[in-house]
């Protein structure tokens, strides 16, 4: 016969673990962060974001439409001068201006691989703000002004044609351009430089003017979205 131990071991009780409450966004797991109040706190993030941008961006152009002078009857009699040159003259106001222009663009389209600006105006500032974008420059000019070879588009002055180039290798297909100058009339000099941009298969992303001239309906000739910055002329 085998021998029985003295004393028979009993196994030891075991306790059955606690069901933890399943993880809802209502109940996060113990010792994890709520992902519901991380969600919230995101998004109250990216909604203060364009809200400040947009505070900034009212309080420059205070500033620069504050800085402009006004002169009558040039430069014939009968039309309001815009000056825009006073923004130029104080570096505080020129980085006002670029910074202003950089908010609005980066809030309304696509990333820009190209700042085109029309002579001569366009060049004041459209480099600037090329390089804060992170784009590259192109020069519209003159009939004439351009080594190389040229496209050539014309529009309508009111005492007769003009012809502005662009190089034909300054845009390559495909490539996102966006159009500057300080200030749109009649429409025809920006209209022209966009039929450039097209005409090398650039991207038309828009137009990008200081300054516009509401009366004489320009916009009315582009056929990509048009911005001002400052308060316009109405009549």
């Amino acid at each position: 016969m085998s021998a029985l131990p003295s004393s028979a071991e009993s196994p030891a009780p075991t306790t059955a673990p606690q069901a933890q409450p399943s993880s809802t966004s209502s109940h996060p797991p113990p010792n994890q962060p709520d992902p519901t109040l991380e969600s919230n706190a995101a998004q109250g993030r990216l909604s203060a974001a364009p809200a400040a941008s947009a505070a900034e961006l009212a309080s420059l152009k205070i500033r620069l439409q504050g800085a402009l002078r006004q002169f009558p009857d040039f430069p014939s009699k009968g039309i309001l001068f815009e000056d825009i040159l006073p923004i130029f003259a104080d570096p505080r106001l020129h980085e006002a201006l670029v910074r202003a222009l950089e908010l609005h663009v980066s809030a309304a389209y696509e990333k820009p691989d190209v700042v085109v600006g029309l002579e001569a105006r366009g060049f004041l500032f459209g480099p600037s703000l090329a390089l804060r974008l992170g784009a590259g420059f192109v020069p519209v000019r003159k009939q004439g002004k351009l080594p190389g070879p040229c496209e050539t588009a014309g529009y309508q002055k009111e005492y007769g044609q003009d012809f502005f180039q662009m190089q034909q290798d300054a845009i390559k297909p495909g490539q996102k351009v966006l159009v500057v100058d300080d200030i749109i009339a009649t429409g025809g000099s920006a209209a022209a430089a966009g039929s450039l941009v097209q005409k090398l298969g650039g991207t038309l992303l828009g137009y990008v003017f200081i300054l516009e001239l509401d009366f004489l309906q320009g916009r009315a000739k582009l056929d990509a979205p048009a911005y001002t910055l400052l308060s316009s002329q109405e009549k």
